[in-house]
């Protein structure tokens, strides 16, 4: 029976030590000896704490206490231990046991879980946190993650997206999940839209491969809507605003005519002095090359010159780009704030085109600028003074406007201090020959042409005609003309000019093409109907309030912004 139980004893993988209750060794099993490194032979019959440096076993015979799931360095290896001492039938202690087991490589597997739930923890926390917009589906193409920044940009949460499909975000555009489930490559750059508000986003998404096996897709949604909206801003502005060196002088003004000559003169004198100059005329008529001039031939004219369109920006977007803005002042204002075009121009010249289009507020502001030589940043409050020489421009009767209530009467008179008044080109028809002479030579250049004169008779048709766009025009017809003669021809004829006076009025007459294209047996697009009549009759609406704008888009019926919109659209040219 003891040799069935020895067998038993050192058959088992718990290592067991027994001592008698003087502290000897009676019990030293086989998983013990390969545990402690001790022989049986050498344990057995010898004092436990002669063999087991730490042993707590005289402990447990002192005090009949148990011990149990204790944990003990053995060497270089962590143990786990029961200890309980051994009573005879009486109660009395007559000797304790040890129970143990080999637990390092469970303690190191519990740290690396510990580790492991660190990590997870840690990477929850950065998926949460980046403001990189993400989503993860599985390998059937289901949402299983998404994180804060992902429900900003599209507006969806987690109860509209997690174990639905990869499509559940897309107003347009095809999922770039399940591209990279399809074909297991990377796809980069996609465009769509996503979310209730059809957010704009550019995306990238790479598949996820565990073990060699495509487990599913990791997608970055970058929200670019705001900066598509920027985008649109800047080139409206970039094609309304220009920041550039004045490029003509006084010598670029053709004209001989009293009217043009007078209106030179007071300009150059002008020229010598920082008064705030207002050029008065039509449209064409060369304000902005007086305005040029003047710069030119002022004491600023090694330092800015800035061209502002008032009329083509909304309120909001001139406002902050006159007087800059500080950080914070709006949604998308610039990190540390932007200087306007005041402070950029100060110490040369802003040249405020159709001054007389700018809102009442605005016009309070700019008010300012002129009577204290300062401006205030939108979204601040501390003023900044600037020397800045102010010229502006208007084909507007600012009197009727003052009248209207839709200019200020002191804004007009600090801006009135130099009036110039630039004649229509109908006033001034003995300038045309000279006109001619300068845009067929700066054509030749341009077009690579050698034209050298014009005829009489050209000469004569010209003059005819009113001139509703002024010089501008005349420039355009000059150039369509060159366009139209041969290589060889060197003399504009009555023949190459396009046709004058043409009138407008007939708002069917794209109708009447179409019934001769019909004959003709052509297709006609009912699009190109519908654009050659808005074209017309945009064309027949300007000639009527002679080239004003602000008349035309009001009998209209659309903004200011959108009749810009639809003259580049048919490429009028006023």
């Amino acid at each position: 029976m003891r040799k069935e139980l020895e067998v038993i004893l050192n058959s088992t993988h718990d290592a067991m030590i027994a001592v008698d209750k003087k502290g000897i060794i009676t019990l030293f099993n086989k998983a013990a000896e390969k545990l402690t490194g001790i022989s049986q032979s050498f344990a057995i019959n010898k004092p436990v704490v002669d063999v087991i440096v730490n042993t707590r076993l005289m402990y447990v015979l002192e005090t009949g206490d148990l011990e149990l799931n204790r944990q003990q360095d053995l060497g270089k290896i962590k143990i786990i231990t029961n200890r309980m001492p051994i009573r005879d039938e009486d109660g009395n202690i007559i000797g304790a046991v040890a129970v143990f087991r080999d637990v390092t490589d469970f303690l190191d597997l519990a740290a690396q879980i510990t580790n492991l739930k660190e990590i997870q923890s840690m990477l929850q926390a950065i998926f949460n946190a980046t403001q990189e917009a993400i989503s993860v589906v599985d390998q059937n193409g289901m949402n299983v993650m998404i994180n804060p920044a992902y429900t900003k940009v599209t507006g969806l949460k987690e109860d509209d997206i997690i174990g639905k499909p990869a499509s559940a975000d897309i107003v347009e555009g095809e999922s770039i999940h399940m591209k990279v489930l399809s074909t297991g490559k990377p796809v980069r750059k996609a465009r769509m839209k996503v979310g209730p508000s059809k957010t704009d986003i550019i995306a990238n998404a790479a598949p996820i491969i565990v073990d060699g096996e495509l487990r599913g897709s990791v997608a970055i949604l970058d929200d670019v809507s705001e900066i598509i909206k920027l985008t649109k801003e800047l080139k409206e502005a970039k094609q309304i605003i220009r920041k550039l060196e004045a490029k003509y002088t006084f010598d670029d003004i053709v004209g001989n005519n009293k009217l043009m000559l007078g209106a030179i003169e007071k300009a150059t004198i002008a020229a010598e002095t920082p008064a705030t100059v207002l050029l008065r005329g039509e449209s064409g008529t060369g304000k902005e090359l007086f305005a040029h001039a003047i710069h030119n031939s002022s004491s600023r004219k090694f330092c800015q010159f800035v061209r502002v369109n008032c009329a083509a920006l909304s309120e909001s977007l001139l406002e902050s780009e006159l007087f800059g803005y500080e950080e914070g002042a709006f949604t998308g204002a610039k990190k540390g704030g932007k200087k306007g075009l005041f402070e950029e121009a100060s110490g040369g010249t802003i040249f405020l085109d159709e001054i007389g289009e700018i809102s009442s507020n605005t016009q309070l502001k700019l008010l300012r600028v002129l009577q204290e030589r300062e401006i205030v940043r939108v979204g601040g409050i501390k003023p900044i003074n600037i020397d800045v020489r102010v010229i502006a421009a208007t084909n507007m009767n600012l009197e009727e406007a003052i009248k209207d209530g839709r200019f200020r009467e002191d804004l007009y008179y600090r801006i009135n201090v130099v009036p110039i008044n630039i004649p229509a080109l109908r006033l001034r028809k003995d300038d045309i020959y000279s006109l001619v002479l300068y845009f067929i030579q700066k054509f030749n250049q341009e077009y690579g042409r050698s034209v050298k004169n014009i005829s009489l008779t050209a000469i004569e048709m010209l003059k005819e005609y009113d001139w509703p766009g002024n010089v501008r025009e005349l420039e355009n017809v000059i150039g369509r003309s060159i366009i139209n003669m041969l290589h060889n021809e060197n003399t504009i004829l009555e023949g190459h000019m396009p046709k004058l006076n043409v009138k407008y009025n007939n708002i069917l007459e794209p109708i009447k093409a179409l019934d001769e294209a019909y004959i003709m047996n052509e297709d006609v697009k009912l699009e190109e109907v519908l654009s050659e009549t808005e074209r017309k009759f945009i064309l027949m609406t300007l000639n009527k309030y002679k080239n004003s704008k602000t008349k035309t888009a009001k009998a209209l019926g659309i903004s200011i912004r959108n009749l810009y919109y639809k003259l580049e659209k048919h490429n009028i040219e006023i």
